[in-house]
Parts: structure tokens; sequence; C-alpha cells
């Protein structure tokens, strides 16, 4: 047995070394012989701290950090500095390593990112962790941004690996990463990672489209690169001939990225023209990229007929975060729509690494410092001290992660980058948080414009304020981006604390008189009332939400044997009422078997909790769910694809509770179809119905459908009594003459 053991561990160690080896040849930074030694101390040092932890999956831990070590300088393109902190990412977290062991043998700079990758205790974050430890993690990157980086790539190595995770977290990682670090690696740069991401969460919350649209790909994979090759031909000739080295590739687009199409347009996978993108990409010096590419611009319109409107032009005006290349959709052979790519090396490398090979180029090209810039607005919302995690994870998403944008001038002419959608007040915010702050009206070309006008490319901006002017409740309607929303919540909340003085004022008066412990008096009343916090309770004092008489009607004082004196809350017996037939005590509705489905809730029984299906996306039996657990409507059933489960699953990932179908019953389900075709006359409608209530027998609870120039759409909300016969109505309605697209309504 002793020789059995001693195998398999030679067997893992063996394995171990091999991932170390394969991580060493995937360095491409140039390596001191510093750099080789800390590298090598970090890896011996991780080997030892997780020698006896395992992954879900039963493999050894230290296989892990060694991945992410290799994302970093493989696919990232990171130095030793970043590949010794991915080694070390989880020791201070999960082993008896501190982090001043790290600071002693590595220093400073290392022990400071090992502590932005290391989770706070979940005791100090019990409101929100996931909202937390972002924020924290964060808050470093302003100061040294391969915090950041290393946490995408200890997030792609989980993704990659989420296989042997229970199927309910599966669902939250997923989540938080189409939330937050998809828009994150988008924001960065990072586009090869940010496909990957999305890829791998559909892949988890949509496994029957993934594997649809991955097994259409790969069957139509050799007349795809059939195509590929007819429509590059021709262009390679005229390319030649402006005697520069270049490369044309075409790829498939990500399976994410063709679901949304097929979404988006309401057509199935046959009709997606544009699975693919040709990209060309030219070796040339800095100062003639921008001609090089428009003269190969000007071929590929030359050879293939171009679509005007779908012209992308961010070699002139580079994206906010970096990005530059020039795309345009052309009509290739067979009349189908092909998307062209034309960009420099130098271009390339920053779309695909982003940040970290913005560092490269720094002041090569003569665009702004961006990444300075937008650094600077997240320092911004971290500087708000008003702010909880949930908040600031929503500003900032909404300030840094946006992905279509709007420019606009300043009266100077200087440009601002603001997300689409941006309104004339979050301009105001944008220039300084003062001008925000006393904005009275804006102008843009000249005329006075409401501080809500949603932003146009090219509109010349220009704020008048005025020092009596402060911002409203009603502000918080008017803009979308995070520093904007960050300063008026600050400003709202001080103006809160300043009326909430005169509440505590009042509230310490009466008690002191009453002379009992105010401290321990407000202690009750908070709970007492149900209010979240100190303020709110003086607040609600000071705008006479709650009267001190009301206070006193509800509590009295009581005295105790030591004569110290305690504000209580005073007891009012509720006799209880009989329950009629079919309810609990105290009037509250019994969940019978026939009422609902039988699920299982964290593996217990559904019966036990109090618990509804969600409207937003009306789950039926065979769906994969989750149960949200509500502030004040209990447990809400939700689909796993709900259209709210990411935000849900994301930001409150704590109240998520897993949730599983045991047993079919006859309970029936509401579900809603969008129905799509060719409007051939009243038969329509009697087809339509006829296929579902005389060939289906299913029922019709309500039915709408109207015609335009020979189109037709038509909704039609149906019961049925689980997943299989809700797909084959869908099939059943697809194969009817005309019907161009059935689909779910989310």
């Amino acid at each position: 047995m002793a020789e059995v053991i001693t195998s398999h561990q030679q067997d893992e160690t063996r394995l171990i070394q091999g991932a170390y080896r394969d991580l060493l040849r995937s360095i491409k930074a140039k390596l001191s012989e510093d750099d080789k030694v800390n590298i090598r101390q970090a890896y011996e040092l991780a080997v030892r701290a997780h020698s006896e932890q395992r992954r879900k999956s039963g493999e050894p831990y230290i296989l892990h950090p060694i991945a992410v070590a290799k994302i970093c300088a493989a696919e990232i393109g990171l130095g030793a500095t970043a590949i010794i902190c991915a080694l070390l990412h989880d020791v201070v977290e999960d082993t008896s390593i501190t982090l001043e062991d790290i600071r002693k043998q590595f220093g400073g700079r290392i022990a400071k990112i090992v502590d932005g990758l290391t989770k706070l205790d979940s005791a100090y974050n019990a409101h929100s962790p996931q909202a937390e430890n972002f924020r924290k993690v964060l808050s470093t990157l302003v100061d040294d941004v391969r915090v950041v980086l290393i946490k995408m790539a200890d997030r792609l190595h989980n993704m990659r690996t989420l296989g042997a995770m229970p199927r309910h977290k599966q669902l939250k990682i997923a989540a938080e990463t189409s939330y937050v670090y998809a828009p994150l690696a988008h924001r960065l740069g990072l586009y090869n990672i940010r496909t990957e991401y999305l890829d791998l969460c559909m892949k988890i919350t949509e496994p029957d489209e993934y594997r649809e649209i991955a097994q259409k790909l790969a069957e139509t994979k050799r007349s795809r690169d059939a195509y590929v090759q007819s429509f590059i031909e021709p262009l390679k000739e005229r390319i030649d001939g402006l005697n520069v080295h270049y490369d044309i590739t075409g790829r498939a687009k990500s399976i994410h990225s063709i679901w949304n199409k097929i979404k988006k347009k309401d057509v199935p996978f046959e009709e997606i023209y544009d699975l693919f993108a040709v990209r060309i990409i030219v070796d040339v010096p800095v100062e003639e990229e921008r001609l090089v590419c428009w003269q190969i611009y000007s071929i590929v319109t030359d050879v293939h007929t171009p679509i005007p409107e779908r012209l992308k032009d961010w070699i002139t005006t580079p994206k906010s975060n970096g990005y530059e290349s020039l795309h345009t959709t052309v009509i290739g052979p067979q009349g189908r729509f092909v998307e062209v790519q034309i960009r420099s090396q130098r271009m390339d490398e920053i779309a695909e690494r982003g940040f970290a090979a913005h560092w490269k180029y720094k002041g090569v090209s003569k665009n702004p410092d961006i990444y300075e810039r937008w650094l600077d607005s997240v320092r911004e919302i971290l500087d708000d001290p008003n702010s909880d995690a949930v908040e600031f994870l929503g500003d900032f998403r909404s300030n840094n992660l946006f992905n279509k944008e709007v420019f606009v001038y300043t009266p100077n002419g200087d440009m601002k980058i603001l997300p689409k959608g941006a309104t004339a007040l979050d301009f105001a915010f944008s220039i300084h948080s003062d001008i925000g702050y006393h904005c009275q009206a804006v102008k843009v070309s000249n005329k006075i414009v409401p501080m809500s006008y949603q932003l146009r490319n090219g509109d010349q901006v220009e704020v008048i304020t005025n020092n009596k002017q402060k911002p409203s409740e009603d502000w918080l309607k008017m803009v979308i981006t995070g520093k904007a929303r960050s300063r008026i919540r600050s400003a709202m909340k001080e103006e809160r604390r300043k009326r909430g003085e005169l509440g505590r004022e009042t509230l310490e008066r009466k008690l002191k008189g009453m002379k009992v412990d105010f401290e321990e008096s407000v202690e009750r009343l908070v709970k007492d009332f149900d209010l979240d916090s100190h303020a709110d309770l003086y607040y609600a004092i000071a705008t006479d939400d709650i009267s001190v008489a009301d206070i006193f009607k509800t509590h009295t004082v009581e005295v105790h044997n030591d004569g110290s004196r305690h504000l209580v809350e005073i007891k009012v017996e509720i006799k209880p009422e009989l329950p009629t037939e079919g309810e609990g005590p105290g009037g509250r509705r019994r969940n019978k078997l026939t009422d609902k489905p039988r699920l299982l809730i964290n593996g217990e029984p559904a019966e036990r909790f109090d618990y509804t299906f969600a409207t937003c996306c009306n789950p039926v039996q065979g769906d994969a769910i989750f149960a949200y657990l509500t502030a004040n409507a209990g447990l809400k059933i939700h689909r796993s694809s709900c259209p709210n489960a990411t935000n849900l699953m994301a930001q409150y990932g704590y109240r998520v509770m897993k949730a599983e179908w045991v047993s079919t019953t006859d309970s029936t389900f509401v579900v809603e179809l969008e129905i799509t075709g060719i409007d051939d006359g009243p038969g329509v409608i009697e087809r339509l119905t006829n296929k579902i209530s005389t060939m289906l027998g299913l029922n019709i609870r309500s039915f709408s459908i109207e015609g335009d120039e020979g189109y037709f759409k038509g909704r039609i909300s149906l019961l049925v009594k689980n997943r299989d016969q809700l797909y084959m109505a869908v099939q059943a309605l697809k194969n009817l003459d005309n019907i161009s697209t059935v689909t779910r309504v989310e």
C-alpha cells in the first residue's frame, strides 16, 4: 500500500514540476538572474504552503497558482513581479504564511500586491462580500494595475476549471464574471480574455444554446475556411503592390457574439452571415500606420462592395480603452456580409493585450494617456467615503465599464469621452465635481438644453454654474455615470446628515430628561423600528416620519433592581386567530403539494419555505433555477438565464440558494412565446391556434398578433407542464409554413 501511495506522490510531483517548467517556457519578458531566483523561491514556497490542499477536482492545489502565473506570462504578457505574485496569490488567504513572511522574503511591493489579491475576512463584509472584495481589489488598482490583471488571470483559470463545482456555485461565479470581470477586461483592452469569459459564462448559463452553436460552427468550418480564401484571394495581389509586410487571417466570431446576434436579429444560425471577421495586420512604422491602413481600406472597398454606414474609424479617434482599428463591413462573394478589421502590428498588440501592452508603447502614439485618465476617474469614485460597497460597484460599472461611447467637446475644443446615453449633467460632473455640483444650466451649440439632455457625437457643451445651486434628489434620475451618481448621492447624504442632527438633538433632550442611556436607547429604537442606521432614525424624527410622541406610544422606561433605567418596547399580546381551511397558524396559507411543484431548496423540501416563482422569467419545470432571498417577499425562484440573474448573483450572492426540481406534478406554468413570420392573411391565426390547442392540447391564456406590410409578430401566453412540453410546442410552431422565429420571452 505504501508503495502505491509513493508512486502516486511521484506522479504528482512530476505533474507539478512539468507545470512549472511549462510556466518558465511561457515567459516572454526578459528576466534578470534575481528574477529567476525569486520566481523559483516563490514556486517552492507555494508548493510547501499548499502541499496538503486539493482543488474540488481532486488535483493538487498548487497547479492552480502555477496556471494563473502562466496566464499572466503567456496571455497577458506580464513580467517577473506579476508571476511571483500569481504564484503566491492564495498563500496568505489559505495557508499559515503571513503577509509579513512575504514582505521579509520578497519585499514590500510584492507583499502589497499579494495583500490586494487576498480576500477580506467575511466577518468584515457580511452585507455584500463580493462587492467589498471587489472594492478592495479596485482600490489597489490605482496604485498597481497588476493586482487586477492577476485577479483576472485567477478568474479565467477558475472559469476554465469550473466543472468540479456544484451547479449553484457555477452560476454565482459565472454571474460575477459577466457582471464585472468581462466588462473590466473590455475596459482594459483584453479582448481575448473578455471573449473567453463570456463564452465560458454562456457554457454555464445557456448550455444547450452553447452546444448547438459550437456544433454548427464545427460542422461549417470547412465551407467557412473555403469562403474566407475566396474572399482574400482577390485582395492579395492589390495589397502586394503596396510593398508592405502584412498578414491576413479569417476567424469565426465567438459563440457568445453569435448567440447575441441570433437574439438581437431574431434569426436562426443559418441566417447569420457575418459569422467570421477578416483581419488585415500591417507591419509599418508608427508614422505610416494611418496612411497604410486607409490605403488597404481603399483596396478592400474597391474589390468588395462596402456598406458605408458600417465603417468604424477607431484609428482617427481611438476608443477610451486605447483600442485602435479600422472596421468596415463589405459584401463578399455570394452576397454575404463580411466584417474586415484593418490595423497595424502595434495596434493589434494593444488590442490583444490592452493595458499590459500599453506600457510598451507609452509615448509612441500621439494619443493622450487614456489609462491615466481612466484611473483618475476610478480614484474619484474610491474617494467617496459615503458610498457602500454595492453602490460603489454600480458606480464603477456605469462610469468605467461602458462599451459604447459618445465624443463631445468643451467650449475650448477639448474632447471628452462619455458613455453613450450620458446627459448634459453627466458632462458637467465629468469636467469637475464642483462644476457638476453647482450646475444651473447647460448650453449645447449655444442653445439652452435641459440638464437631462442626452449627448450626441460632436456636441459642443458649455456649463453655466451658480454658487447657490446644489444637487437635489431628482438629479439622480438625470445621470448615468458613476462619478455623477456618486457625487450627487454624497451631497444628498450630507444634506440628510445635517437635517438628522436636528432629530438627534430632539431625541437626546427627551431621553436625557427620562434619565436613560442615549446610545443604548438609540440602538433599541433602530432595531425596533427596523431601520438601517442611527442616521436613518435621526432623519425620520427630523422629517416627522417618526415623532417622539410615536416612540413613547410603543416604548416605556423600565427600572431594574440596580436602579438603572432602560428604554424597552411595550409588549402587546395578540390573540391568534383560528386558521381557516387551507391555512396554517397565523393565517399564512400552506403550500400544498397540489399548489406548487416539488422543489428542493438547499437540499430541503421547498414546502418548508415561503417561496413564489419570479414573474420576470417565469420558470417552468425542467429549467435550470436558483432561489433568491428577497428583503421582504420571501424566496423567489428564478431561471438561471433570467435577465436579472447576473445582477442578483454578482451583487447579492450571499442571498442566493441552490434550487432544483425533484419530481413531476400536475402543476402548470405560464410561459410566453414571441412568433414572427410572413403574414399571408387570416389563416395565420387559425394555423397557430389549431396547432397549439387541438394538436398539442395546450391551453392558451392570451394571444395578440399584429401584421405590417407582409410581416407579422405575435405573442402567445401558454400553460405548460414542463420544459419538455414547452420544447415540443416551440418545435411544432417552427415547423409551420411561413413561420420565421419562435422564441421564449425572457
